[in-house]
């Protein structure tokens, strides 16, 4: 990614209607500019914060398509930052951090991130890991819906509803209740689940998301009646 900076400004020089708008948000001032720069080589409008002060300010006066975001920074931390965030927003958030352990991705997912990527990484890895997060919020033909009481999945759209206002959901809880949902009444291998919906971590990392999903989508999340448990083997869709 060593090659010629942007400009100071972090804005890439491309169509403004036409690429996706993504804000890159590190302390580490160089990562910023070489980010800024690979990104926008491979077609993305790019605007960069140092910290999550700044980040929030270029929120307030731009729309966004995707964050990309550290961590580790000063002051208020990306994972404190996204939980925040998260209150008022549903932009996706791909997460950088130096930190690699399960518990940490964990704790990332946990508070609203759609993907998270250890630090060092491959652009090449990032740029994919974007574009998959960016196709998942098109909008594609209708495919059928699924009955969830008083939710309802798009499959087509990956997009959840509850009495007709949408319910937020990352990219990776969209992909793993999409898989869910096309399977419906078949029971699924934590290991299948996260091989079919692109969740590389591990069985808990599975876990996790199945208690995100059912606490938007369960009347009592503790006492599920959509999203089941079959006990050593997986997790079982049964919709009305």
């Amino acid at each position: 990614m060593a090659a010629r900076l942007p400009d100071q400004s972090g804005q890439a020089g491309v169509d403004a209607d036409a690429a996706p708008h993504i804000l890159v948000v590190d302390d580490d001032r160089r990562l910023r500019q070489l980010l800024s720069r690979y990104l926008s080589e491979n077609g993305f409008r790019v605007t960069t914060a140092e910290n999550a002060r700044s980040a929030r300010a270029k929120l307030h006066g731009l729309d966004f398509d995707l964050l990309v975001l550290d961590v580790m920074m000063p002051g208020e931390s990306g994972l404190q930052f996204t939980e925040s965030l998260r209150a008022g927003s549903a932009v996706p958030i791909l997460m950088l951090t130096a930190m690699g352990e399960a518990e940490d991705r964990i704790a990332g997912l946990e508070r609203g991130a759609d993907d998270y990527l250890p630090k060092p990484f491959e652009p090449r890895e990032l740029v994919l890991r974007i574009r998959r997060i960016l196709a998942r919020t098109e909008r594609p033909e209708a495919e059928g819906i699924v009955a969830l009481g008083k939710c309802a999945f798009d499959l087509a759209r990956e997009e959840l509803t509850r009495g007709g206002r949408r319910v937020h959901l990352t990219s990776t809880e969209a992909g793993l209740l999409r898989v869910l949902a096309r399977r419906a009444g078949e029971t699924l291998s934590r290991e299948e689940l996260g091989r079919a919906s692109g969740e590389s971590g591990s069985d808990r990392a599975i876990d996790v998301q199945v208690t995100r999903l059912r606490r938007k989508i369960e009347p009592d999340p503790r006492l599920p009646r959509y999203i089941c448990t079959v006990r050593g083997k997986g997790y079982v869709l049964r919709p009305d």
